[in-house]
This record gives C-alpha cells, structure tokens and sequence, in this order.
C-alpha cells in the first residue's frame, strides 16, 4: 500500500505539473498562432483554389496543429465531426479529450483503485468523441428517413423534363437539412468544376449510407447505359421506405431490451445510495476496509461492462 501511494502521488504530481506547463505554452504561442493564421489566410486568399478546396487547420496553435497532423487517426475524427454537422476544430476535441481525462484520473484517483482511475479517465476522455458519433447517427438517422422524400421529389423533376443538375438544385431549395445541405454540396462543387462523378464521390464520402450509395450507382449507371432514371428513382424510394418500416418495428421489438439494461444498470447504484443514506455506517466499510475501493471499482466495471453488452445483444441490425 505504501507503494501504490507513493506511486499515486508522484503521478498526481506530473499529470499537475503537465497541465499546468501546457496551458503556460498554449497562452504564450497563442498570439504567435492568430499572427500566423493572418499570414495563411493572406496566402490562401492569393491562391487560384476556391473555398470549396482549401485545406483547413486541424488546431489554431502551431505546435498542436503540427503534432496532430503526424496521427492518422485525425483525418478520420475529423471526418466524424464533420459528418456530425459540428463547428469543432479537431484541435479543440484532443484538448477536451486529454483535459476530461485527466481532471476524472485525478478525482477518481481519491475514491477507487489507481487501475480504476485509469479506466474512469479513459472513459471520460472517450466522453467527447462518444458525443460526436451520437450526433452523428441522430443525423444519418434524420438522412435517411428524409431521402426517399427526395428521391421521390427528384423522380418527379426528372419526368417533367428538368436535367439531373436542375433537379439536384430544386431539391437542395426545397427539401429539410441535413438533406438539403449535401444535395446543396455536392450541386455547388459539380457546378463550380468538379464534375459530377467527383461530386457524387464526395456525397459518399460525406455520408457513407447504404441508400446514398445506392443513389449514386443508380446516376453513374444511368450516365454510362442510359435508361429512365426516374423509375429507378422511384423503385429506389419505395424500397427504402420498406426498409424503414422493417427498422421501425425491429426498434420497437428491442425497446423492452434496453429499458431492461437501463434498470438493470442503474438499481444497483440506487440501492447503494438508499443503503448510504439509511445506514450510513454499514456502507462505510467499503471506504475504510483495505479491500473496500477494489470493490467498489469492480463493481462499477462490471455495471458500465454488462451495460455495453447488453446494448449490443439488443441493438439488431437489419
């Protein structure tokens, strides 16, 4: 136990010692930072590229944006956050990241075990990143249930005689986001240059769902073969509907699953907090017997663990 503490304290001490130090050299580099974003933007300005190509910073501090920029792992949470439709800079979610877990690692150190308090400060520092692919599936989830609509709108627009980049322009106006803001993306970059099969390809890579790609195969066929896409359109809208409609139920039938897990993970946590505030001094072992703080961060593993497990035994994909 001397050990641990010791070993505890020292790693208390570096982890103060570090933010500390970081934050110092964050304030001081960061006028050097906006002088230098001035600089880029005056050379960006003076470049041929348009907006729509202009390769952005992943941090305003240099010494970040540098160290970022040698992970690959940073192309792909950026993708993330931008498929999340969120103005963060991936700059700011590492920091978040690194603050979250450190500050929890240093709380948590206080009340379990050091390997639960490491655990605890991954979590924590997961916390952020978990934020940003919910959002992400709340939008493809809105996507998709708003692009057979689409399909059927540009279907329309195609028998009455509109070209497809006409029609990709009317649905952008008259359709609801996040819909209308790719169809709007991927209009602008086809009209300014691109072409429409790098366009398309963008439109895959922005929102990498299985009715979008079938969309685009749909118009890459069509560009090569010919044929009457606005059927297609429609075979396409109708098939996603049922789609839907099978989803849904599936949802439905797993709601019971998941309020189970829900109960099943928070009534232990309930019972404890009861057993603390009636008998307050039968709880308190667990705090001053030596074993005490390795229970407690077993059990809150195990809770956090059979949680995630349960979540995926009833999340059925369809």
């Amino acid at each position: 136990m001397l050990l641990l503490s010791i070993l505890a304290f020292f790693v208390v001490i570096f982890l103060l010692a570090s933010i500390t130090v970081t934050v110092a050299w964050m304030g001081f580099l960061k006028k050097t930072a906006e002088e230098s974003d001035a600089a880029r933007r005056d050379q960006e300005a003076e470049q041929e590229d348009s907006g729509l190509f202009r390769t952005e910073r992943l941090s305003t501090l240099n010494f970040w944006d540098s160290l970022l920029a040698r992970f690959d792992f940073i192309d792909i949470l950026g993708a993330r956050i931008a498929q999340a439709e969120l103005d963060w800079s991936v700059g700011r979610v590492t920091l978040a990241m690194l603050l979250l877990g450190t500050v929890a690692t240093l709380i948590l150190l206080k009340l379990v075990v050091i390997w639960g308090a490491i655990l605890g400060g991954v979590l924590a520092a997961w916390a952020p990143y978990g934020y940003i692919l919910r959002k992400r599936n709340k939008r493809f989830a809105k996507f998709r249930e708003n692009f057979p609509d689409v399909l059927d709108s540009l279907a329309r627009a195609l028998r009455a005689g509109y070209p497809l980049s006409a029609g990709m322009e009317m649905i952008a106006s008259e359709t609801l986001p996040p819909v209308s803001v790719e169809i709007r993306k991927t209009s602008a970059e086809a009209n300014l240059g691109m072409g429409w099969p790098r366009a398309l390809e963008n439109l895959a890579a922005r929102v990498p769902l299985l009715e979008v790609n079938l969309f685009i195969a749909a118009v890459q066929l069509h560009a090569r073969t010919g044929g009457k896409l606005s059927e297609v359109l429609t075979g396409l809208a109708e098939n996603m509907r049922e789609a839907l409609a099978l989803q849904g139920e599936v949802r439905s039938l797993a709601a019971h699953g998941k309020l189970t897990g829900v109960i099943l993970s928070v009534l232990p946590i309930l019972i404890s907090a009861m057993m603390l505030w009636v008998s307050p001094g039968y709880m308190q072992i667990l705090f001053h017997h030596p074993y005490g703080k390795t229970l407690i961060t077993a059990a809150i593993a195990c809770l956090v663990l059979a949680h995630f497990v349960i979540r995926k035994i009833v999340d059925i994909k369809v």
